[in-house]
């Protein structure tokens, strides 16, 4: 049963953290977390830096404390490692400290409650991100599906313009007989008219 929920819980961490970055952090590191914050309809993204000074690992429930002065007081704000709300995680600066948990920063303040920066090079994400890439493949035959389809196109409008210069070409005969029975038809009205016009003289 445990090993059951051990890869339910395994796929569940892979499914959310394929779609953003979580960076290897310790406490003692200055945290930049941006979440997403939902007003009725409307959300928005709003950004909490603090010291990290606690981190819970226990798989999908992970979490993590990070505590800033906001005008004079201390905040907290604890942070479920693997939530949909949690949009970015950024390490700000590292910090040089011995314990896990960093309580003793909440009696501290000014400049009893800083820590010593340190440099631990660059670290691997803690978990792997998986970048999408974008779908070679389906462009290609998109392409080609237009080319193929752009060619027929091209054909229908050859024999289309073919078609109208043929009818052009019947139009124009047609016409021009009209004209020619026109004139013949006026120069026999003229002819009747003369006519007429002798036998009255």
């Amino acid at each position: 049963m445990s090993n059951l929920l051990e890869t339910f819980e395994k796929q569940q961490i892979e499914k959310l953290t394929s779609k953003k970055r979580v960076p290897a952090f310790r406490p003692g590191d200055t945290l930049k977390v941006t979440v997403r914050i939902t007003e009725g309809s409307k959300s928005r993204l709003q950004a909490f830096e603090g010291i990290c000074i606690a981190r819970k690992n226990n798989s999908v429930n992970s979490n993590f404390t990070v505590r800033k002065i906001s005008h004079g007081e201390g905040v907290e704000r604890v942070f479920p490692l693997f939530s949909p709300l949690v949009e970015k995680i950024e390490v700000v600066r590292k910090g040089d400290v011995r314990r896990a948990k960093l309580y003793y920063l909440r009696e501290l303040s000014g400049k009893k409650a800083r820590i010593a920066d340190k440099d631990r090079g660059d670290e691997a994400d803690q978990y792997e991100y998986i970048e999408e890439a974008p779908p070679v493949e389906e462009t290609k035959t998109a392409d080609t599906d237009t080319n193929a389809a752009e060619e027929p196109k091209a054909e229908e409008v050859e024999a289309k313009q073919a078609e109208t210069k043929a009818e052009e070409a019947e139009a124009k005969p047609a016409e021009e007989s009209k004209a020619e029975a026109a004139e013949e038809s006026s120069k026999e009205e003229e002819k009747a008219a003369e006519n007429k016009s002798d036998d009255n003289k």
